[in-house]
């Protein structure tokens, strides 16, 4: 026989059931949602890169201008000389109808010098980047939303980095006193639909 204590008991113990079944869905539909949440960011982040690495993306390559070579220059890290600077000038001209949208330099004076006339120029920030790791720089490019880049390297960085891009050993290291040559790779999408080589 059941007593009402027995009654108020079994009541108890299914409202605290059905408490605890209401707090797991509860919880479960979180997490279901919280998962749900992740997987579109997920798929979004890919989307946005892959539309990335698909745009139009035309590259300015150029090593930089002469640097100083006087007795007073720093022999590890020398700047522009006179004829450099004027040189990083004229670059800037040169190149003004790109609208170029991001600056990259490797950590040099004299490739940051060539580069800063341009970078002032479309109000940009100059990036560094590591020649050593060009494929890095290529992937961080392809990655970007940014269409139109400008990239300031060596007389064995530049060559080597328009030969990566066009996917072709076509460019030879330049040599010491070599100055003034402009890469302007296009490529339509991510592949190498232009390529051509400018003075300034």
């Amino acid at each position: 026989m059941t007593t009402r204590a027995d009654s108020k008991l079994q009541n108890y113990i299914l409202i605290r059931s059905n408490r605890l079944n209401f707090l797991y869905n509860r919880s479960m539909l979180k997490i279901a949602n919280f998962l749900f949440c992740i997987v579109i960011l997920s798929l979004a982040y890919t989307s946005l890169v892959a539309t990335a690495s698909a745009q139009k993306k035309t590259i300015i390559l150029v090593r930089h201008a002469e640097k100083d070579s006087s007795p007073s220059a720093d022999p590890n890290d020398p700047a522009l000389s006179p004829e450099g600077r004027e040189r990083a000038e004229k670059l800037a001209k040169r190149i003004k109808g790109y609208h170029v949208g991001a600056v990259y330099s490797s950590n040099y004076r004299r490739t940051r010098g060539t580069a800063e006339p341009a970078a002032k120029r479309r109000k940009k920030e100059i990036t560094v980047y590591d020649p050593r790791n060009q494929q890095a720089l290529i992937e961080e490019i392809m990655k970007s939303n940014t269409k139109r880049f400008l990239v300031v390297g060596h007389s064995n960085t530049i060559p080597v980095l328009a030969n990566l891009l066009v996917k072709k050993d076509l460019f030879k290291n330049l040599e010491e006193n070599e100055f003034g040559a402009i890469w302007v790779i296009k490529l339509r999408p991510g592949k190498p639909a232009e390529v051509k080589v400018m003075s300034y």
